[in-house]
């Protein structure tokens, strides 16, 4: 099972661009419904996050809104809370995957925001950067209900510039000049990592999910 995964910084068109790996029959993972899986009654970051941020929880749930204004107070908030959540992500990323290849899945796609910074792009086949251009990403990001210029700021801060991204991705789609364009570049990147004689460039072999943490 070939992996590739998939990133861009807020706004890029990452969700939009899953969709079109899907339409060609990849398996989609993605890291964000994963974490709100976890996060949601009975998930198993309730507890520990409870513990390690006292008054986030309510009903059983992460409240997420009290979760960021801890994270806003507290600079040393993110790596606890990455300490935590990280280790559990991955164990569902593994068990998914391994169901996936048992069930003969040929592509996967790892939606994953943050690949980069969390070392993920280590145990890819290869990695597929989705960018746009900084008035187009500003736009779409500062139409969302609640966000604000300061918030976007603050996130753009904890993920890597797109720059770098697209210098190190083996795969760039750009989505700033509409969906067309976008689906040829996932339709030519599919065909591509499909090809018996395609080799990724970041492993000669294929990873296994074991191989995968």
């Amino acid at each position: 099972m070939i992996l590739l995964g998939l990133t861009g910084s807020i706004g890029m068109g990452k969700s939009t661009t899953t969709a079109m790996f899907a339409d060609h029959g990849a398996l989609i993972w993605n890291a964000d419904e994963a974490v709100h899986q976890l996060y949601a009654p009975g998930g198993a970051a309730v507890e520990p996050i409870g513990e390690a941020f006292p008054g986030v929880v309510v009903d059983g749930a992460v409240d997420r809104t009290r979760l960021a204004e801890v994270l806003g107070r507290d600079d040393q908030a993110f790596r606890r809370l990455e300490a935590i959540v990280h280790p559990l992500v991955a164990r569902g990323r593994l068990a998914d995957l391994a169901a996936a290849e048992a069930r003969g899945v040929k592509l996967a796609v790892l939606d994953i925001p943050l690949l980069f910074e969390t070392g993920g792009d280590a145990a890819v086949d290869a990695v597929v950067v989705v960018s746009a251009p900084p008035q187009v990403q500003a736009e779409r990001v500062l139409a969302r209900p609640g966000m604000t210029r300061e918030r976007f700021e603050a996130i753009l801060a904890r993920q890597l510039p797109d720059a770098e991204k697209r210098a190190r991705a083996d795969f760039v789609v750009e989505t700033g000049r509409g969906l067309e364009p976008a689906r040829a570049a996932v339709a030519e990147i599919v065909g591509t990592v499909l090809s018996p004689e395609w080799v990724s460039p970041r492993r000669a072999l294929s990873p296994t999910p074991e191989r995968l943490h």
